[in-house]
């Protein structure tokens, strides 16, 4: 058959493209200026990661971000180079969520050892594969940096500061403590590694204590405006943070912008907590003790007699979640960074795990802490106490006041107070009732979000006219093609 391009398909097909090295690889940016040095470093530490990988067999993937794409090739050409026989390397150019976490689901379909992650990075532990980062670089002004620090009428007293920073900057965050120590201050700092293992199976019982009121601390955060400074801000609410940004070299506090975020998710707070049906957001699928929380979470919106369905989307939209509408609030388990939604453009509102733990309280008391890591908020009680739900509210028919409508509401209950996973004591899994008419159609379905937001649309669907209409005459269609069908009627010119 004739093809109507100038070129055939096969050809196409069979075309093969040669790479050519970026000549602005190293200098196109400041954060890809040593990328090549760093990932060949990096690579020849993965070969040699467990005894005997060296010489056998090893599948490598390089996880790109959407900015970074352009450099793929080039780098995928010198590092492949430096492999031996028995060798794999494959780019991970879509990421299935945020381009921050490592993409361990599409590692794991080129049966992938160990994951290279490029550009920035939110540094969650992974749950099955090691990972090597590579973070670029950007140059710091220590001179100046250490200079406008010192000049701060916080550090006079306390002389104590916590040092934070985006990952471009690691390479001289150890050297930018150093210079602050010699004058004087008492300089806290966990260097960011460049190489993580997979989080154990069990998460951890016991954190580290958080600052507290009582006893504040002073974040010194090296950055620009990033999801990483507004992580940053939100779970520190009770420290003074500073933000100085190396292009600008301006010092300047940020605990006023941290009242500002915590009323605004205050607010979607509030509408959380007047959601009868919740669904669940799977934002992640390498984040360790993820599915430890999404159990959390459907546990306690069972107790609480809340409806919880469990949704995976990929990347968020506003029209992808519109189509869900009998869904009263979203929670996203995510990434620390991708967890804070700004649900303006969003029909219902998304919450962070965190935040639907405290809607669900019986008494508001929210202090203005906040949670973002899995692990603490699978350690920490339940916020009321010990074995603290909804059982113990009172009148389950007492109606709640919402600050959002201003209108005391009524609250539906689902359920019996236990997760679909769970089974109720003295009840087995053949007691459940099925109301079905005489044709074994189903009539109605206890406890179903959906099935009640169906009955209570005006529409619903095209009538089907079962038996009620005669069968139709078979006629023959068009034939031909779009532009012109064999049975159009053109007129003669």
């Amino acid at each position: 058959m004739a093809s109507a391009f100038s070129t055939a398909p096969e050809a196409i097909l069979a075309h093969t493209i040669t790479p050519t090295a970026d000549p602005g690889l190293d200098f196109a940016t400041p954060a890809l200026s040593t990328i090549s040095l760093t990932s060949r470093k990096l690579l020849r530490r993965s070969m040699h990661m467990r005894p005997g990988t060296a010489c056998v067999s090893l599948t490598i993937a390089l996880q790109f971000p959407d900015e970074l794409l352009r450099h793929a090739v080039p780098v995928y050409t010198r590092l492949k180079a430096l492999l031996r026989p028995g060798q794999e390397l494959y780019v991970l150019a879509d990421t299935s969520y945020g381009s921050c976490c490592v993409d361990e689901v599409a590692a794991q379909h080129v049966d992938a050892e160990v994951v290279v992650h490029f550009g920035h990075a939110c540094m969650s532990r992974t749950a099955r594969l090691p990972v090597l980062y590579v973070f670029g670089k950007r140059d710091i002004n220590i001179d100046d940096c250490v200079a406008q620090v010192c000049a701060l009428p916080a550090l006079q007293d306390t002389k104590t500061v916590r040092l934070r920073h985006d990952v471009m900057y690691a390479h001289q965050a150890v050297q930018l403590g150093e210079k602050l120590r010699e004058t004087g201050l008492v300089v806290l700092y966990n260097p960011v590694p460049t190489y993580t293992d997979p989080a154990p199976p069990t998460p951890a019982t016991k954190m580290p204590p958080e600052p507290t009121s009582d006893n504040p601390e002073t974040i010194l955060y090296i950055g620009g405006e990033t999801l990483a400074l507004t992580t940053v801000l939100m779970t520190n609410p009770a420290s003074d943070v500073y933000s100085y940004d190396p292009t600008t070299r301006v010092l300047r506090p940020e605990s006023v912008r941290t009242n500002r975020l915590l009323m605004r998710r205050y607010v979607q707070l509030q509408k959380a907590r007047d959601a009868d049906v919740v669904a669940i957001l799977v934002g992640t699928l390498g984040v360790a003790s993820y599915l430890p929380l999404i159990r959390h979470l459907r546990a306690l919106l069972a107790r609480h007699h809340r409806k919880s369905y469990l949704i995976s989307v990929g990347k968020l939209s506003p029209s992808k979640l519109a189509n869900f509408l009998e869904i009263d609030a979203f929670v996203l388990v995510a990434c620390p960074e991708t967890s804070l939604v700004d649900a303006k453009e969003f029909l219902r509102p998304i919450v962070t795990p965190y935040e639907l733990e405290v809607a669900l309280q019986a008494e508001q008391n929210w202090g203005g802490r906040y949670v973002l890591d899995f692990d603490r908020l699978l350690a920490d009680p339940p916020m009321g106490g010990e074995g603290a739900d909804s059982k113990g509210e009172g009148d389950p028919e007492q109606p709640v006041f919402s600050l959002i409508t201003g209108t005391y509401r009524h609250a539906k209950r689902y359920g019996n107070g236990y997760d679909s996973a769970e089974t109720q004591p003295g009840v087995g899994d053949n007691t459940t009732v099925v109301l079905r008419n005489q044709d074994n159609a189903l009539v109605g379905l206890a406890g179903s979000a959906a099935g009640n937001f169906l009955r209570e649309r005006t529409y619903q669907g095209l009538e089907m006219r079962l038996g009620l209409d005669g069968a139709g005459v078979l006629e023959q269609g068009r034939s031909g093609v779009a532009r012109g069908y064999a049975d159009d009627h053109r007129s003669e010119e």
